[in-house]
């Protein structure tokens, strides 16, 4: 995961291939856009994210793509209610890569 406005703070873990990287971006800007409700910071390694569950699919299938080059990430999904519910978890070492992703997400959340 990265942004082009600041690669600096994709982390070495990170195994995605430079060319790759805005590509994944804009899937992740697709998902906030079309489908994040709420974003919730539940503590400095987590972040929660209500979705609309439509997306559901799409969105089990990016966050595994996304485990794969970073293996940093733990997705966890949950159904509450009519919403589908995913936090986003980080260890300490990589809050920034965190705080990158929830400064994204704030900006593309739908409206």
């Amino acid at each position: 995961m990265t942004t082009t406005e600041d690669p600096a703070w994709v982390p070495e873990a990170c195994t995605l291939p430079t060319a790759d990287r805005p590509l994944r971006l804009a899937e992740f800007d697709d998902l906030f856009a079309s489908a994040l409700l709420v974003q919730q910071r539940v503590s400095a390694t987590v972040l929660r994210w209500d979705l609309d569950p439509v997306i559901e699919a799409a969105a089990r299938d990016l966050t595994g793509r996304e485990s794969e080059c970073c293996s940093f990430f733990t997705f966890t999904f949950r159904r509450n209610g009519e919403v589908l519910r995913l936090e986003v978890e980080v260890p300490a070492a990589h809050v920034e890569v965190l705080d990158a992703l929830a400064r994204r997400a704030a900006a593309g959340i739908r409206s």
